[in-house]
């Protein structure tokens, strides 16, 4: 499976790359935002997680940043360390950010908090909505613990050019509840 997966990656991350690169405007990340937003409803009161995005990744920050002024309160990854779930740091669009591990930006500073959304990046998903991700496994731990809890949303966010016909999920792998891209949104 590792090296399967090891193939899909580098097959994934060229495919967004090129994504990345031959975008004309904004135009797909506000598609793809638009479509987010209706996905996630009415935001009043919510607390959503986004992401900082890194390297080649669709950026959530206009969603994020449309999602904060709606009144949900908006969180970021931040790795605790290796093996652990992710932990939540309040982001505002004038928050003050500072470079986290793995070289993703975070809030300097701002409460921890749960989110019951999380807009999650990627470099693949598949149409039964499993994601690839770099593998580390902080978004599976991170879904398994919170989806123990109680009800959470995970929505992965990528260009429609990251759809592989299979993602070789294992295991420990945590679907996700549906994709959202510029060309709509794949749901299971």
């Amino acid at each position: 499976m590792t090296d399967v997966k090891t193939s899909l990656r580098q097959t994934a991350l060229a495919a967004r790359q090129r994504a990345f690169d031959s975008r004309a405007d904004t135009d797909v990340i506000l598609r793809a935002t638009a479509h987010l937003l209706a996905r996630i409803g009415p935001a009043h009161g919510l607390t959503v997680a986004g992401y900082m995005p890194m390297r080649s990744e669709i950026d959530p920050i206009p969603a994020m940043t449309a999602l904060h002024r709606q009144g949900a309160r908006i969180c970021v990854p931040v790795i605790a360390g290796k093996a652990l779930p992710l932990e939540f740091r309040e982001w505002t669009p004038e928050a003050p950010l500072v470079d986290g591990p793995f070289g993703a930006r975070i809030p300097a500073s701002g409460d921890w908090l749960t989110p019951e959304t999380l807009i999650v990046p990627m470099l693949a998903f598949d149409a039964t909505c499993n994601r690839l991700g770099y593998g580390g496994g902080f978004y599976d731990r991170t879904l398994a613990r919170l989806k123990a809890k109680g009800p959470v949303r995970a929505l992965g966010f990528a260009f429609a050019a990251q759809a592989l016909p299979d993602v070789a999920a294992g295991p420990t792998d945590v679907a996700l509840d549906g994709i959202v891209t510029e060309d709509g949104i794949v749901a299971p």
